[in-house]
């Protein structure tokens, strides 16, 4: 069993109270992966304190050098795959398969981040007088990194990658769920030769991440997680610092008319079951025309009873662990809640007894309608619901219908109306004919209403690495 740590003022060092929490698998709670600190505001203190010493000496340091160590630290996650595989299934509860493309695809973060730190430029403008006007981009100072246990290689590496390319000191604070990928993470910059003061590593529960947001001296916020959380750190960040928030989902595929069938289902079971459902760009509701909404249900049914759920490790499973008890729990909440509501249980709809594990079956409901809680709030977990369509503008309009704006998908051979409901998707990201999951490294990645604070874009695009820089406009003239 692993004893893990905090990462401050480039010691690795437990929770000043001494108080640990224990991570097991979520395939098998007789498999304990490790111990690690519980830590408590005194912790955070000390850890921001701590990042604010060490960060003018990193923002001084030449961006090629940043850029090489970003570099490095890819190299050596990648020399380490075999073995990150293995922990992330059993930290996770995540298929191996899912778990190799996780760890294959973080050392591409890094390397896309790594070129970022050469393009930090600023723009010249003509001058009204003698001289010349010009911009220049500096690291905004004090980054905190809370993120989720879902990804907990890739959606770290996208945010702990551009606030270190940019010159910034982080503070990262990841799920009490994922401790262990999280200290593989740092582990990785440390050994690409990142100095071990300009990053701290703070583990623990809620307490620990509404402390980091509430320090006055975190210059800027970067979070993923739930929308309630994120409201928190909003209201914490106030209008002084900067925050960039990617929140929840409840993300729909529209299904035409005139849409294969067959290739309409593999996709909506590929968004819906992948990663146990628990991906914020999952989909969790099908908004189906009437005309071809039955066979489509007969189908994604026929396809959801094929999975075979247990433990990732084995390579015959398509669906592996709920992450925690809690989130199994509140899965089968959401059965109770939507049968009350009137939904039809087609498939599904309970907890798997294998092993000592957290699993349930891949869930389908049919009868849906929008007022509906399991048709308007977020699951996170293998639960599908279908809702029925008279028409195209009726299915958009239901897909709208939801305080949340991450994903939303349509699939159609009608190039029209797709890009009809590109333009009237109340979206941030929209898939035609693909899985509402899945996302290039290089495009920028961000949600609508209640996904997003919508001010700063996450992961990629030409504007991504601007909320990890501050802006300085410069007047020169060329004599006093």
């Amino acid at each position: 069993m692993i004893e893990g740590f905090n990462l401050i003022g480039g010691q690795w060092v437990p929770a000043s109270s001494g108080a640990t929490f224990e991570r097991r698998n979520p395939a098998d709670q007789d498999d304990a992966i490790g111990v690690f600190p519980d830590s408590a505001a005194d912790d955070v203190a000390a850890a921001v304190g701590a990042v604010a010493a060490a960060a003018p000496q990193w923002a001084a340091t030449p961006p090629e050098r940043r850029a090489a160590i970003l570099e490095a630290a890819a190299v050596h996650l990648e020399a380490q795959a075999a073995e990150l595989v293995e922990e992330l299934v059993r930290e996770e509860g995540k298929t191996r398969a899912e778990a190799a493309m996780e760890v294959g695809r973080t050392p591409m973060n890094l390397r896309y981040y790594a070129g970022e730190a050469l393009r930090t430029t600023g723009s010249t403008f003509p001058s009204p007088g003698e001289g010349l006007v010009l911009t220049l981009r500096e690291p905004v100072g004090i980054v905190a990194a809370i993120t989720p246990w879902n990804f907990p290689l890739n959606i770290p590496s996208r945010k702990l990658g551009p606030a270190l390319a940019a010159g910034n000191g982080v503070v990262f604070k990841p799920s009490e769920l994922t401790p262990l990928l999280a200290q593989r993470l740092v582990e990785a910059l440390l050994a690409g030769g990142l100095p071990a003061d300009v990053l701290a590593l703070v583990q623990g529960n809620g307490r620990a991440g509404a402390a980091l947001a509430a320090d006055e001296r975190v210059d800027a916020v970067t979070f993923t997680g739930s929308t309630a959380v994120g409201r928190a750190i909003h209201a914490a960040v106030g209008s002084a610092r900067r925050s960039q928030l990617e929140m929840g989902g409840k993300n729909p595929v529209i299904v035409l008319e005139d849409a294969d069938i067959a290739a309409a289902a593999a996709l909506i079971v590929k968004g819906a079951f992948g990663l146990s459902g628990q991906a914020c760009t999952g989909t969790s509701r099908v908004i189906a025309v009437d005309t071809i909404h039955d066979r489509l249900l007969g189908r994604v049914v026929e396809l959801a009873e094929k999975i075979i759920v247990g433990p990732g490790a084995d390579p015959a499973v398509g669906m592996g662990a709920l992450a925690s008890a809690a989130q199994l729990d509140k899965f089968l909440d959401y059965v109770r809640i939507a049968r009350a509501e009137g939904a039809e249980l087609v498939c599904g709809g309970e907890s798997l007894d294998i092993g000592k594990g957290y699993f349930a079956a891949p869930t389908v409901f049919a009868g849906g309608r929008a007022d509906m809680r399991v048709a308007t709030e977020e699951v996170f977990g293998p639960l599908l619901v279908f809702l029925r369509a008279s028409d195209f503008d009726e299915a958009v309009a239901l897909a709208n219908r939801t305080e949340y704006g991450l994903s939303a998908g349509i699939v159609t051979n009608d190039l029209t109306r797709a890009l009809a409901f590109a333009g009237r998707s109340e979206s941030g990201l929209v898939k035609i004919n693909q899985p509402t999951t899945g996302m290039s490294m290089n495009a920028p990645f961000g949600g609508y209403k209640a996904s997003s604070t919508q001010n700063h874009k996450e992961q990629a695009g030409d504007s991504m690495m601007r909320f990890y820089q501050a802006e300085k406009t410069v007047y020169l003239s060329t004599s006093a």
